[in-house]
């Protein structure tokens, strides 16, 4: 199973082609905008989410609410392209309106006009920026409804906003009840488990950062639940799912770090600390008092929640801009600005979701098939009937 997609921010709009899909998977458009939508959310966003309002439109692949197995396109239109007549043009002479010679620091605009030979460095913000996650957002609610029509839930939330930590209020505990968790965290726009008042300490502070023409990263946790044990493999390198959710998750803009389960405080403690033992409950099936490998162990899921952390730098679009250089003068000068949020590490963890989901559910179709959903839940019952002791 493997995605592409094709746009710019300020184009026509994002294309996104799904391949190896599973048919008879129910999806529905409204599925897909619900996490558009969420994707689009959160305090501290900037002026874009005003303008558009995604929408999903099939293209190929799904007929009657159910997947085909043949691929999947879809197409979501930038309304804010209507603006930009003239300047982003597939054909005719190119103008100077809304061209840039200054990099931003920590964008790809200096990288571009290296690797590329580009004379406006429009080239690399257009395809380089965030709004791209919109197609990865799109391509992860595929993914998600393969998962969840074989019991795999996934979800994110907010743990760090800008140093500001968002500690999980009393009773929120997933592990305990995933339904309640789930709708707390989507009940609010910080997409976080933490009480009203540490809500209004973090909203307060994100209004003073953007006083001051800053922005904020922060920490978000992704979690997938009912995952069975034996996705992945131990047996390559590249196969190790461990390392294909690092990869996928790193890839998204402005994401500098990524951990699986408590992985960055590995080097912090000793061994008998760390890691989890293995016990076996009345019924003899197998169970963790901890879960700090975050569900993964030798890259191949153990049966534990799936547990992927990311950390998201601070916007590199500032409204008091860094210095820079003008490349046509080579003189030092302030950087280009564009529209800009404070931050959007709320919308950061609905995209780590939707990345998360792709790998699973590429996972999932190596070890059980990608013909048809029927045969894969077939095959799921038939491996699980065998592992013995099983995980719980």
């Amino acid at each position: 199973m493997k995605f592409l997609t094709a746009g710019e921010s300020h184009g026509p709009g994002l294309t996104i082609l799904l391949d190896n899909i599973p048919a008879g998977i129910p999806i529905s458009s409204e599925a897909i905008n619900n996490d558009l939508r969420r994707r689009q959310g959160g305090y501290g966003r900037g002026g874009r989410m005003l303008i558009e309002k995604d929408t999903v439109r099939f293209l190929a692949g799904v007929r009657f609410g159910k997947t085909t197995g043949a691929p999947i396109a879809l197409f979501i239109e930038n309304k804010d392209h209507k603006n930009w007549a003239g300047i982003m043009d597939a054909e005719g002479e190119p103008t100077d309106e809304k061209s840039f010679v200054r990099p931003r620091p920590g964008h790809a605009d200096l990288a571009g006009f290296y690797k590329y030979g580009l004379t406006d460095l429009r080239d690399a913000l257009e395809r380089a920026s965030a709004r791209e996650t919109a197609a990865r957002v799109a391509a992860g609610a595929v993914a998600k409804a393969l998962l969840k029509a074989v019991g795999i839930d996934v979800f994110s939330y907010v743990h760090v906003l800008g140093g500001k930590a968002l500690p999980i209020g009393e009773g929120l505990d997933y592990t305990q009840d995933v339904t309640s968790f789930i709708d707390y965290v989507e009940g609010n726009d910080l997409r976080c488990a933490s009480d009203d008042a540490t809500q209004i300490a973090v909203r307060r502070y994100i209004d003073e950062v953007r006083k001051a023409g800053s922005t904020l990263g922060g920490e978000v946790h992704c979690v997938a639940t009912g995952v069975p044990a034996g996705l992945g493999s131990y047996v390559q390198w590249d196969r190790k799912l461990d390392g294909q959710l690092a990869q996928a998750v790193m890839s998204i803009q402005a994401v500098k770090a990524v951990a699986v389960g408590d992985g960055e405080q590995g080097s912090l403690v000793d061994g008998s600390v760390f890691h989890d033992e293995i016990r076996l409950n009345a019924d003899k099936q197998v169970i963790r008092p901890t879960n700090r490998s975050g569900g993964l162990e030798g890259g191949v899921t153990n049966g534990q929640p799936l547990l992927v952390k990311a950390w998201m730098k601070p916007i590199a679009t500032l409204i008091k801009p860094l210095m820079s250089v003008n490349l046509d003068t080579q003189e030092e000068e302030v950087a280009h600005f564009e529209r800009s949020d404070v931050t959007a590490v709320p919308a950061c963890a609905v995209v780590v979701e939707a990345m998360t989901a792709l790998i699973l559910a590429k996972a999932l179709t190596e070890k059980f098939g990608v013909d048809h959903l029927g045969d894969i839940q077939a095959g799921i019952a038939h491996y699980q009937a065998r592992l013995t002791p099983a995980p719980l």
